[in-house]
């Protein structure tokens, strides 16, 4: 199931991480800034054009923005947690799984 509120602080965050205002961002998507407004606070869905516009202007890809929002989003989280475990040692790649599983049960 979709969620616009998800997407809509996704699409802040990473606003406020490019330290770009609503304004600005309004611009560079030639939108106006109260209808990203409404966007960031989960009230409207952009279009798909308005959507890939927000995140090339944005330099972030439309799975970091839609990965909270979409069940496909889960690939992605996966991916990242993967990458990062193929870092490490199998040693520290055991550390690692251990404290993901005791942080798990401690929020379960």
């Amino acid at each position: 199931m979709f969620d616009s509120s998800t997407l809509g602080k996704r699409i802040r965050e990473a606003r406020l991480n490019k330290k770009l205002t609503q304004e600005q961002l309004s611009e560079m998507v030639d939108i106006g800034s109260y209808y990203l407004g409404e966007i960031e606070r989960g009230v409207k869905v952009p279009s798909l054009k308005v959507f890939v516009e927000i995140s090339d202007a944005l330099g972030v890809s439309s799975d970091s923005l839609l990965r909270d929002s979409v069940s496909a989003g889960i690939v992605y989280v996966n991916s990242e947690i993967t990458k990062k475990l193929d870092t490490l040692t199998p040693k520290q790649r055991a550390s690692a799984v251990e404290i993901l599983d005791a942080y798990i049960r401690s929020i379960k």
